[in-house]
């Protein structure tokens, strides 16, 4: 069980009004120099991040913090085990903006920790560039390909209040749960 409490769209076949109106909010830009408040969500978020083992990227409104912070795994993509806080494995975004887009689109499934159960088929740019801060409020620049580039939009999209369902083709969920996914996605 994870230490920090994953905020999700829906829990035990009912929707979490609370939460998904947090996770649907575009989330607040953090202020250089970062207030003290700042700095503590951004280590909190570090530590909910590197305390798991079945997540390849964190974004703050999925613990329940609004603002445009995102953790993810930048090396060893496939390992399942938590990444030791400090490492040079993952990467942290602040107020992240993708500036360039490369290379074609291409549809893979993906899955969430806001959105339980399900993968969703979604069409994604296979090369970006983003500008950002880091941990420190300097400006960084990256460039992300292939998967890591998938990784990255993926919980860029977080911070604008965007899920896969939002961004997907095709939604995949258990046969157990049919009745409650088709009402929420016919609705």
């Amino acid at each position: 069980m994870p230490l920090y409490k994953t905020w999700t769209l829906w829990s035990e076949n009912k929707i979490n009004e609370a939460e998904s109106k947090l996770l649907r909010r575009k989330a607040e830009e953090l202020t250089v120099p970062f207030s003290d408040q700042d700095k503590k969500d951004i280590s909190t978020l570090i530590d909910a991040f590197c305390s798991r083992d079945d997540a390849a990227g964190l974004a703050a409104p999925q613990i329940g913090i609004s603002k445009q912070i995102v953790v993810f795994r930048s090396k060893n993509l496939d390992e399942r085990t938590p990444l030791a806080r400090g490492s040079n494995d993952y990467d942290v975004l602040i107020n992240p903006r993708i500036t360039q887009i490369r290379g074609d689109q291409e549809k893979a499934s993906e899955g969430c920790l806001s959105c339980p159960d399900i993968t969703v088929d979604v069409l994604r740019s296979t090369a970006i560039k983003v500008k950002a801060l880091d941990q420190e409020g300097r400006k960084i620049n990256k460039r992300y390909a292939g998967f890591l580039a998938r990784v990255a939009q993926h919980e860029l999209d977080h911070l604008e209040g965007k899920l896969i369902i939002d961004r997907g083709t095709t939604i995949y969920y258990p046969k157990d749960k049919k009745d409650f996914f088709e009402k929420i996605f016919t609705d």
